[in-house]
């Protein structure tokens, strides 16, 4: 029997694999808090160590979280104390969840303020671009879609003409959503003098994940002092007079009081993220006034140091639930914690209420989706199909007192993976009018029977999607 010598390069590849793999796992256990991520990745640097060696240094490191710590401790962050005098103590059931969530976030909760719900791009979008063209100071836009389309030339055009009459612009798109490839919108801003840029985007892999770590908050901020947040892309598929082939419905929110400086801060930190500018100054954060009187609070939440406090204050104020809860989701891919609480809540007698469009504009989501809903109807919750146009909208009302509204959809790659920005809002009379909107659009309620009709090809269909729920 033959055998091959053994050279001095089969010893240096044995060493080098060796090394590879036990640089891999104890970095994996140094950093990683997923046992089923650690399990993975370990696997993958002993099975194959130098091409899992080089997936882990591209996709398994969060060099998100290591920037965002250093920007932290470089910057200071001048609004976050502006605000304070506006501190609002709360009182009555929602008192522990407020105290929560100001832990979990360190922003405190601001009075005086005033919000107007907003349905639609045919009546946000005028009312964004009204509120543009009466800029003094300054305009901060981050959007996770930004066309270069109708709608979007229009939004063009009033920032070019704001910034040239003197008003400080500043544009974020993200990397992915903003055109990849090509940023038409991008490049239009550019061309006018406008400062633009684009978040984590990089023809680089190991610099930018292509999938995942998007930002995909939606912000317009004027003078400081006004402020649209919520679910809105700006595109003309969202006007409905259009009558494009695939019409979006959405929800935005105008606001008004101190709130809008938790608002600005969460767009510097991006800001500076993305390119290293401080924006500062009162242009930015002018003087606080009171606008009305609803106690609010902004919610950010991402794989830096933010992450998963979108989730922990859907989870907290669940869990506190006595009567009722309505969750209105373009995509519903719930993982095992928020699926336990909203059947927990269930079964202890809370009114569960969760509305899902019939169809989005992602079917293999929708597959997923249909998968996971079993377990929700035999707690006893209530799951309605919407009818189209597809609702784009995230809507979270609990006990018809307090609401969670913005960016975050229910599934991994919002309450993990993308940058989002919510808002709490502990007002009555928002909750009733969310609540009575949210009623609206019940249109079929899903039942068991209509699960088991599903053909014995769908249901695999389904279940094998569910499968890779994790990065749909």
């Amino acid at each position: 029997m033959m055998s091959w010598p053994i050279t001095l390069f089969d010893y240096f590849m044995i060493v080098l694999r060796v090394c590879l793999a036990v640089s891999v796992t104890l970095h994996v256990l140094r950093t990683k808090q997923n046992t089923a991520a650690c399990a993975g990745w370990i696997g993958v640097s002993w099975l194959m160590p130098v091409c899992g060696a080089l997936l882990y240094l591209m996709f398994g490191i969060n060099r998100v979280r290591r920037l965002a710590r250093r920007l932290v401790s470089d910057h200071h962050w001048r609004g976050r104390g502006l605000a304070y005098h506006a501190r609002h103590r709360l009182k009555g059931d929602f008192e522990p969840l407020a105290r929560m969530v100001g832990k979990l976030t360190e922003r405190p909760l601001l009075g005086g303020n005033s919000i107007t719900c907003l349905h639609d791009g045919d009546n946000i979008y005028p009312r964004m671009l009204e509120d543009i063209a009466s800029a003094r100071v300054s305009i901060l836009l981050c959007s996770y879609i930004f066309r270069a389309d109708r709608i979007g030339d229009q939004f063009v055009e009033a920032l070019a003409l704001a910034h040239a009459r003197g008003v400080a612009v500043h544009v974020l798109v993200d990397g992915i959503g903003g055109g990849y490839f090509f940023s038409g919108i991008a490049r239009a801003l550019s061309s006018r003098g406008i400062p633009c840029h684009r978040f984590m985007h990089s023809l680089l892999p190991w610099k930018m994940p292509f999938i995942n770590l998007r930002n995909h908050r939606k912000m317009l901020i004027v003078d400081g002092r006004i402020g649209f947040m919520g679910g809105l892309n700006i595109g003309e598929e969202n006007l409905r007079r259009l009558r494009t082939k695939h019409p979006v419905a959405d929800t935005h929110f105008r606001l008004e009081g101190p709130v809008v400086h938790q608002l600005t801060e969460a767009f510097a930190r991006d800001w500076s993220f993305t390119c290293g500018e401080q924006l500062d100054g009162e242009i930015y954060f002018p003087e606080p006034v009171r606008q009305g009187d609803i106690p609010m609070r902004v919610v950010t939440s991402g794989p830096d140091n933010d992450l998963e406090k979108i989730e922990f204050s859907m989870l907290q104020a669940i869990a506190l639930s006595r009567r009722s809860v309505r969750l209105m989701t373009p995509y519903f891919l719930p993982n095992e914690r928020l699926v336990s609480e909203l059947c927990l809540a269930a079964l202890r007698g809370v009114d569960i209420d969760i509305i899902l469009p019939k169809r989005s504009n992602h079917r293999l989501i929708d597959y997923a989706r249909d998968a996971s809903l079993a377990p929700f109807l035999t707690a006893g919750c209530h799951v309605w199909m919407s009818r189209p146009p597809f609702n784009h909208a995230k809507l979270l009302v609990v006990d018809e007192a307090w609401s969670f509204v913005g960016s975050s959809n229910i599934d991994a790659r919002s309450l993990r993976l993308n940058f989002e920005i919510n808002l709490e809002i502990y007002s009555e009379s928002v909750a009733q009018e969310l609540n009575a909107f949210i009623e609206r659009h019940r249109t079929r309620r899903l039942t068991h029977h209509a699960l088991d009709s599903m053909s014995a090809v769908r249901k695999i269909r389904n279940a094998s999607v569910r499968l890779f729920s994790p990065y749909l």
